[in-house]
């Protein structure tokens, strides 16, 4: 991995610096932010609430749903939502497409287990329809630089953690999401959530890699809370 960094640093004397106060080591980490993204995806947001903890930060859930019912899903495409003051820029049309086509293949790798993946709608099926509604890059190499070096965390500035509501230099990414009955149309769910990477030792090998890692922890959380849903007890719920 040093090897894959060591074109984004300042110089060899840096690299070492990095080494030296603690290394690559460790998984790269997301946090939730604290303002959902409404971008008219889900049309009627009247019908959400506020997540609880643990939950999305918008969250809707039909409490007639027989979730032990559905032992299928379609998983729709994952779509690339903008309106006209979307933050998603068109300069990153093929990079988003590859997220998108990442987030879908999460997605169905995490319900595999438990659902028989088709493309048709009929009975016992839910459909799963995800839209990509912020995806934010970071900065490699001030991410890396910010994060060990105490002295450079000034040059994140207050307009990085306040407007944006989150650490400086590091990605972001929201989704708008909902399941329904495949056959009927019937909402199941909803819900509306937000995460930016942390000041951690992580997202520094690519720009995408803290927009990635929010969409593997989607991906388990949709796993965790159909589980939960079914009132099984051997859900595991994925870590912060």
């Amino acid at each position: 991995m040093m090897m894959k960094c060591a074109h984004r640093l300042a110089s060899p004397f840096f690299l070492s610096c990095v080494v030296l106060l603690g290394g690559f080591g460790g998984c790269a980490k997301t946090q939730q932010m604290h303002e959902p993204l409404k971008t008219g995806f889900l049309e009627d947001y009247s019908i959400l609430r506020p997540g609880q903890e643990g939950e999305a930060l918008l969250v809707y859930k039909n409490q007639k749903a027989d979730w032990k019912s559905y032992d299928k899903a379609i998983v729709d495409s994952v779509t690339i939502w903008r309106d006209k003051d979307s933050p998603l820029k068109e300069e990153w049309k093929a990079d988003l497409q590859q997220l998108a086509d990442y987030f879908w293949d999460k997605l169905v790798k995490a319900l595999m287990p438990n659902y028989k993946i088709v493309s048709k709608p009929g009975p016992g099926i839910m459909r799963v329809t995800v839209a990509i509604t912020e995806a934010e890059a970071s900065n490699p190499t001030m991410d890396i630089i910010s994060s060990v070096l105490p002295p450079a965390r000034m040059l994140t500035g207050a307009k990085g953690i306040v407007a944006k509501g989150k650490p400086g230099f590091v990605g972001a990414a929201s989704v708008e999401a909902k399941i329904t009955d495949a056959q009927t149309g019937e909402l199941l769910m909803a819900g509306v959530d937000r995460r930016a990477g942390t000041k951690s030792l992580s997202g520094t090998t690519s720009s995408w890699s803290d927009v990635e890692e929010a969409y593997q922890y989607w991906a388990k959380k949709l796993r965790y809370r159909l589980c939960r849903e079914r009132g099984e007890m051997n859900c595991i719920e994925p870590q912060e």
